[in-house]
């Protein structure tokens, strides 16, 4: 846990690293992190919004200490990571479709593989938003990762999901890595990246713990939820 919150605080620094060891390889690191992150609800946990930023960050140029300088490409970032976000919501709901209602119920060690409040604040979202939960979750750390999934399992058409699945892409993509290009170079944002990246951590997270605290389901609620 410390080894991955240690990458998650100073991804800059990790990302420095991985660029100049891995070259080209590095975008499709880049790639299947996102692709895995939106595209796999066990792993909810990767940290979407930062990487995005950081990469932003990246796409500028980043020179350490030593006069090194770490530059990804701009173009190529944007295209391989709307991509990958498409994709990987694409996978979710496809898993959803075919797979949802039997990962809900599938347990290891009497716990279920899948926690069931995550769900049920998904479902949540989308009776007040509908279908552009997908669009909004997107910058949503966790709810992100399960409203494709949901949508797989509800009622929701895969033209309908396309459609809002291709737009969320693009403006959560966009958004952030330019957030990254433009600002990511600021003297007091490179000083204080540690601080920033936790900031954007605090900040996503404070709307979902928030409803989690004020509506957090009864066991009568996941039970009832199961049995759909």
């Amino acid at each position: 846990m410390n080894i991955f919150l240690d990458f998650i605080l100073n991804l800059d620094q990790h990302l420095f690293a991985l660029v100049l060891d891995y070259g080209i390889w590095i975008y499709i690191i880049l790639f299947l992190i996102v692709f895995m992150e939106t595209g796999l609800v066990l792993m909810a946990f990767l940290p979407g919004d930062i990487l995005l930023f950081t990469a932003g960050t990246f796409c500028a140029g980043v020179q350490n200490d030593v006069g090194q300088t770490a530059e990804l490409n701009l173009l190529i970032v944007l295209f391989l990571l709307t991509l990958a976000a498409i994709l990987g919501d694409n996978l979710n709901y496809y898993i959803g479709k075919n797979l949802g209602l039997k990962l809900l119920n599938c347990k290891i060690k009497d716990k279920p593989l899948i926690n069931p409040t995550y769900t049920i604040k998904t479902n949540e979202f989308y009776a007040r938003h509908g279908s552009k939960t997908i669009i909004i979750a997107r910058f949503l750390p966790v709810i992100r990762t399960f409203a494709p999934f949901v949508a797989g399992i509800g009622t929701m058409t895969y033209s309908k999901f396309v459609r809002f699945n291709v737009i969320g892409a693009f403006v959560w993509v966009f958004s952030l890595v330019f957030l990254g290009y433009f600002f990511g170079n600021l003297p007091f944002v490179k000083q204080n990246f540690e601080t920033v990246i936790f900031g954007i951590i605090v900040l996503s997270l404070v709307p979902i713990l928030l409803e989690i605290y004020r509506n957090k389901p009864k066991k009568t609620d996941i039970k009832k939820f199961y049995k759909t």
